[in-house]
């Protein structure tokens, strides 16, 4: 009888509430048939024990003496660690479109300013430049030959080169607001002292920085100089044949001389000097001019043996002895050329010969760009 109840009383407590472990067991006996359920465990799952704030607990390996379900070793029981570090709060991440024309906007920014900011932080100059589309003109004067002459001419001076064979008159270009100067090397060239005269009537002391004879191109810096106005290069390969173009220069030492016409061609091979010597035949009121060759004739004079060629700009722009060196401009005010040859004739005796012929050629601003690295150096060629 005493046997029976025990029996019965312990069938009675399992299934009123087995102790956990039993009930653990018996949900795995309690599986539906066919079910796909991982197999009982060969022990009773470890149970939670309450631990000091931050302190790591791992189930015990049983081996080793390290702890068993039973605290002996035996099963599987905790092993206690160092309180952790809390975890860094993870990173958010943008998502959707948002994110990507946000990095678009940003790269876009990085690219449009790309340019001119590596050309600044390679030569240190705050060298002006624009596209064509760029006006540097008044709104209200844009198109016109006045409203380029007004933004223009403050950056156009006179140049007096003094040398063994005399003095010499040209033009130049401010581009820097400390007084770099780009002018023809023919200008310049074999000159012992050089003055510069701006628009305003002051006068500087200039000093040769390079010059590149084989583009007839030269860099000079005025002595003492702060606050000029600087030029706005354009980009020449924007410049088309029929467009309304000004020179403004000092001809035959007639300072800011306004002249307008058109591109009359592209792309003109000219032929200049490269000897010091002939930089010196441009003299005020003398006749004649900077010696040049074009479609297989000479004009003003004799180029000598030592001579270079290039690419050329040519417009019906009135030009005149004192031009070289100044600026051919667009009607937006952009420097698109800088004047290096021009036709003149040797004689004013007869009507027929005298005035502009309306042939004249300028060196592509884009050339002179290319070449201001050089010209910096110091390199003289």
């Amino acid at each position: 009888m005493e046997r029976g109840n025990t029996l019965s009383m312990t069938e009675s407590i399992r299934r009123d509430g087995e102790s956990q472990g039993d009930s653990q067991q018996s949900a795995y006996q309690a599986a539906p048939a066919g079910a796909e359920w991982p197999p009982p465990p060969a022990y009773d799952p470890a149970q939670p024990v309450a631990v000091a704030p931050g302190t790591t607990v791992w189930p015990g390996s049983g081996q080793d003496g390290h702890g068993g379900h039973d605290g002996n070793g035996t099963g599987g029981g905790y092993a206690y660690a160092a309180p952790a570090e809390p975890a860094p709060a993870p990173r958010r991440r943008a998502k959707g479109p948002t994110a990507l024309l946000a990095a678009v906007a940003i790269a876009a920014a990085a690219v449009g300013g790309a340019t001119a900011y590596a050309f600044q932080e390679l030569t240190g100059k705050d060298v002006t430049t624009a596209s064509s589309g760029t006006s540097v003109v008044p709104a209200s004067k844009k198109g016109t030959v006045a409203g380029v002459a007004e933004a223009v001419s403050p950056s156009i001076v006179e140049i007096s080169a003094t040398s063994n064979a005399g003095q010499s008159t040209g033009s130049g270009v401010v581009i820097t607001s400390d007084g770099e100067i780009i002018t023809n090397n023919h200008v310049v060239s074999g000159a012992s002292s050089i003055k510069v005269t701006t628009s305003n009537g002051k006068t500087y002391t200039a000093n040769v920085l390079g010059t590149d004879s084989s583009k007839d191109l030269a860099l000079i810096k005025l002595e003492d100089a702060s606050g000029l106005k600087t030029a706005s290069l354009g980009d020449s390969t924007d410049v088309k044949v029929g467009d309304e173009v000004v020179a403004i220069g000092s001809p035959e030492g007639l300072t800011g001389t306004v002249t307008s016409g058109i591109i009359s061609a592209l792309d003109r091979d000219v032929t200049v000097s490269t000897d010091e010597s002939q930089g010196q035949q441009q003299l005020p009121g003398g006749g004649g001019g900077w010696p040049f060759e074009f479609g297989g004739q000479e004009f003003n004079g004799d180029t000598g043996s030592s001579t270079t060629t290039y690419k050329a700009l040519q417009t019906d722009a009135s030009l005149n002895p004192g031009n070289s060196g100044g600026a051919l401009i667009d009607m937006n005010g952009n420097i698109i050329g800088i004047n290096s040859a021009m036709y003149s004739p040797t004689s004013s005796s007869s009507s027929s010969s005298a005035g502009s012929v309306g042939l004249g050629f300028a060196i592509p601003i884009n050339t002179v760009k290319s070449d201001l690295e050089k010209l910096r150096s110091g390199s003289e060629s």
